[in-house]
């Protein structure tokens, strides 16, 4: 018992260090205050990174098999569902950067937790105990403690040249938050029924979710590429350690 809860804290510590430093790691590839990279490649090269960990998975399990079987479009299609929301939220985040701190987002991105939980009660008729309840109401009224806070209806660019980096927060940050929790409570449902409702291996699952990512994705970065910046361009040692940490988050997963 002790080893499992020791191996569950490392894995709980790699979750948080993976998805922790998402954003200041974003902040860190920006030039003169901008992203510099195009964030659909980016993307695109984390959901081809999972797609490939995915196989991989797959074959060490024993469930090559499953690849050869005939593809069935009403097993596969409801994948390009979640496909699609998981696209939008994993390119707000990286436009969010632009409208708040990446303190500010890291707080108040945990209200998706509230959303999902929201979510789960309505479509999936999952009942939250008054605790949990209590536990959500907290959570959000820290959000809006926060986003009162930081909330910033001016010019930012000129106070952060005098004072340096603070917290803050733009009306249209905190309505991207929103969106964004909205996103992934939806995604998060969503997923969780269709896993449910098919008698599939997970990594199988993982790889029709994967490829309609990365197919998503890949159009919309080609159909950017061909006006703004080239796929690659812009990337340095920072974008492939995001690419790298997020990938690996599918590596913790199955593990757990």
């Amino acid at each position: 018992v002790a080893k499992l809860r020791s191996s569950w804290g490392v894995l709980l510590g790699l979750m948080v260090l993976i998805y922790g430093s998402h954003a200041p790691l974003i902040t860190l590839t920006k030039v003169d205050g901008r992203v510099p990279f195009n964030p659909s490649s980016c993307v695109v090269m984390i959901e081809l990174a999972k797609l490939l960990i995915s196989l991989v998975t797959l074959v060490l399990t024993g469930g090559a098999s499953a690849l050869r079987a005939p593809l069935h479009l009403v097993l596969v299609a409801p994948y390009a569902v979640p496909a699609v929301l998981y696209a939008l939220n994993n390119n707000l985040v990286v436009l969010m950067q632009a409208y708040m701190d990446p303190s500010s987002y890291q707080v108040l991105s945990n209200l998706k937790i509230a959303s999902t939980a929201l979510l789960y009660s309505v479509c999936l008729g999952k009942r939250l105990r008054p605790v949990q309840w209590l536990a959500l109401g907290l959570l959000m009224g820290a959000g809006v403690c926060h986003s009162y806070s930081s909330l910033d209806l001016g010019e930012l660019e000129g106070d952060e040249a005098e004072e340096g980096p603070r917290l803050h927060i733009t009306a249209w940050g905190l309505l991207l938050v929103l969106v964004y929790c909205l996103i992934s409570g939806l995604a998060a449902v969503y997923t969780e029924r269709v896993l449910k409702s098919q008698k599939l291996p997970l990594s199988l699952q993982n790889i029709y979710l994967y490829v309609f990512g990365v197919a998503i994705n890949g159009l919309s970065s080609f159909s950017s590429v061909a006006s703004e910046k080239s796929f690659l361009e812009g990337y340095s040692g920072v974008v492939w350690i995001i690419i790298a940490g997020q990938s690996a988050a599918i590596v913790v997963f199955c593990v757990t």
